[in-house]
């Protein structure tokens, strides 16, 4: 039996969660500590195409953007505790509760998302999960979140 993976590049982001550019939103996943936390990272970029709109002259991350941040940020979690690499799983939210934002998010910050399950398990399709984002250790937002992971059939 292989080791469970404690982290997740760019490249095996992408073969677990379909998300891609300009709506994938975490580069990497780490601390991955089966199905119970991680953290993700994004390097926050004003090449970003929110922020030609998300404020003009302004540039600031849209907090949507954040929870989906954090939302990936649990697929990847699951996807490498199941082994769900290649297998075409699909994640549908279901609710946002809670969603506090704290601070502005701006190009060139490093967003740290971290998220913890609250409920769920293999096999099981609704999922719940809390996640803070932070930059420099200073709070962005927080929410709580329950998704349908749609996984594939053996």
């Amino acid at each position: 039996m292989s080791e469970p993976l404690k982290s997740a590049d760019i490249h095996l982001i992408q073969r677990i969660i379909p998300h891609r550019y300009p709506f994938l939103l975490v580069d990497r996943v780490v601390d991955i500590d089966g199905f119970n936390s991680a953290r993700g990272l994004k390097n926050v970029s004003m090449n970003e195409p929110h922020f030609q709109g998300h404020f003009p002259g302004h540039p600031i991350m849209p907090g949507v953007t954040i929870i989906e941040a954090m939302a990936q940020t649990a697929a990847v979690m699951v996807g490498c505790a199941l082994g769900l690499e290649d297998r075409n799983m699909l994640v549908y939210f279901m609710a946002i509760e809670t969603a506090k934002f704290r601070r502005m998010v701006v190009p060139g910050d490093v967003l740290e998302l971290k998220v913890e399950t609250r409920r769920g398990k293999a096999g099981g399709k609704v999922w719940k999960f809390a996640g803070v984002a932070s930059v420099a250790g200073e709070v962005a937002a927080e929410a709580e979140f329950t998704a349908m992971m749609d996984m594939p059939k053996d």
